[in-house]
């Protein structure tokens, strides 16, 4: 039976950021939803760093949620990504992202969070307190303000909390990400 996951987006989504990690899923052979606020083609961005003293911002391609947070089953995948972007920005508003982001705490479920994917996570601290995790470095205020260690490094293992700084870090992530989709539990 084939491996669930479950992407948490919304517009503004990083393009490389939901791309990548949902076709290497694909790829591994994962039965893969992506999900949002309700379900339509989502706008991507596309972030580069080509000199400014922040990131620039320009539009991608679009992308197909197929579910809506609210009809979301937690308990049907196997693990959670949750990618950067401005989408973190207002998808931690929906009223059930936290619950579906705490399964995948309680159950030691694989999490890859990416860039500002870390804003979703602040909205469940209880989660997160007292564990390390990398993140953009705009985001380390509120890493460090939900109890969390911010670790200076493009990618951080805490247990099955897989992060990374910004997409140029997704091929380490998604290969940890895979190797604990892989095992029947996270050690």
């Amino acid at each position: 039976m084939a491996k669930k996951v479950l992407i948490l987006a919304g517009d503004a989504v990083e393009a490389l950021e939901i791309y990548y990690p949902y076709f290497r899923c694909l790829e591994e052979g994962y039965e893969v939803t992506i999900a949002a606020s309700s379900a339509k083609k989502l706008h991507t961005v596309v972030h580069d760093f080509i000199g400014w003293e922040t990131y620039t911002e320009k539009e991608g391609y679009l992308i197909e949620a197929t579910a809506e947070f609210s009809e979301v089953i937690p308990e049907d995948y196997d693990a959670l990504i949750i990618p950067g972007g401005r989408a973190p920005e207002h998808i931690r508003l929906n009223e059930y992202v936290p619950a579906i982001v705490s399964h995948f705490f309680e159950a030691a479920k694989p999490i890859a969070a990416v860039c500002h994917a870390s804003l979703v996570l602040t909205t469940v601290r209880e989660h997160i307190q007292g564990r390390g995790m990398t993140a953009y470095i705009a985001c380390k205020p509120e890493v460090e303000a939900a109890g969390s260690t911010y670790v200076e490094a493009p990618l951080h293992t805490d247990d099955n909390l897989i992060s990374g700084h910004a997409w140029p870090d997704l091929p380490g992530l998604m290969r940890e990400f895979i190797k604990q989709v892989n095992k029947e539990k996270v050690v």
